[in-house]
């Protein structure tokens, strides 16, 4: 009986713990340039939506610095090639870019940052797009996101 009550508990447990996990993310970047995925999906029952980005390398971010910036595909270039010169210390995000609709900050080998954002005014007809903002990496770091149903 309570192997039983136990299994139940656990199983209770997974699944509360799947259902609160749907509106977030981790995404991993490394020292060789690269995200360790090309699309993320974004629940349409979700109203705000977390990604959280680890650098799982060993260089600086002077370095070696990534961010995930989401925008629309259409903007893409275009913000990241106005955040460079918006430097390192404004994350290589132009400051108050309202094209941007989520961007963490900046970080080096063995760190992790986390964003927060709200999908309420996304379209599913509308593609969107996230990349790395670091001078030069948009080239390789990017992909893309996707509204589910």
């Amino acid at each position: 009986m309570i192997k039983k009550l136990l299994g139940s508990a656990t199983l209770f447990l997974m699944a509360s713990s799947a259902f609160a996990n749907e509106c977030e993310v981790t995404v991993e970047s490394n020292d060789a340039m690269q995200f360790n995925t090309s699309n993320v999906v974004i629940p349409a029952s979700c109203s705000e939506f977390t990604v959280t980005l680890k650098h799982t390398g060993q260089l600086p971010k002077q370095a070696m610095g990534h961010n995930w910036v989401m925008t629309t595909k259409a903007n893409g270039q275009a913000v990241a090639t106005d955040g460079m010169s918006a430097g390192l210390d404004n994350n290589y995000v132009k400051p108050d870019d309202e094209r941007v609709i989520g961007a963490t900050d900046i970080i080096g080998g063995g760190e992790q940052t986390s964003t927060t954002f709200s999908v309420e005014g996304l379209s599913k007809d509308e593609e969107y797009m996230f990349f790395c903002s670091f001078p030069g990496h948009i080239g390789i770091m990017k992909g893309t996101v996707t509204l589910s149903s």
